[in-house]
């Protein structure tokens, strides 16, 4: 198994949060913590870790928000039903990063601040790359901010995988992101997750 070591958190998008918070408490055991709302966006997570500062974010419409200007991220009002949309890496020096990433030939974009607000009131600052869906990663760099991981209920990560009819079309911009991970050929692409006692998320 091959999963880089900057892991930071698999993205579980819904277009019912509560169902799909019920349904993954119900098949490992292990309620998923209230994250927070995501003002602007529309949107609101839970999440529940998946060991060492990894962590899964299942994140779907936010009922208490009026609906936003802009679609929600991550596809979540096209979605019929929940699926793994996304990664993203952890990284220190986001700006360097991306600079390295875009000499070697692919941009993932500026970073740019973000926050949310924890039901204890903590609040969460952090930069990242514009979140995209798919086989290639976005960046994201915490600082200062207390990692979401740090206390979470844990269902360990087994297997993640990624999945593309080309590979070699995914390899170049993870390898210009100076990213590592299980990518293998298939019929269409997809992320494919194990997590606990086998439930699988893709």
């Amino acid at each position: 198994m091959v999963i880089d070591p900057g892991l930071d958190h698999l993205v579980y998008a819904t277009p019912d949060l509560a169902a799909s918070v019920a349904e993954i408490a119900g098949r490992t055991g292990v309620a998923p913590v209230e994250g927070g709302p995501h003002v602007g966006l529309g949107t609101r997570n839970h999440l529940l870790g998946l060991g060492g500062r990894a962590y899964l974010e299942i994140v779907g419409p936010d009922p208490g928000q009026p609906a936003p200007e802009r679609p929600r991220p991550f596809g979540i009002d096209d979605l019929a039903a929940p699926a793994l949309v996304a990664w993203a890496v952890a990284v220190e020096d986001i700006d360097g990063r991306v600079a390295r990433a875009r000499a070697a030939g692919f941009d993932p974009g500026d970073a740019v601040p973000m926050a949310r607000r924890r039901p204890d009131g903590v609040l969460l600052e952090w930069r990242l790359t514009p979140v995209r869906t798919g086989a290639v990663p976005f960046l994201i760099d915490w600082g200062r901010t207390e990692h979401p991981a740090a206390a979470l209920p844990v269902v360990p990560l087994r297997t993640f995988r990624i999945v593309d009819p080309e590979p070699a079309r995914v390899r170049a911009p993870l390898g210009a992101l100076g990213v590592a991970a299980d990518l293998r050929a298939g019929e269409r692409p997809a992320l494919r997750a194990e997590i606990g006692d086998g439930l699988v998320l893709e």
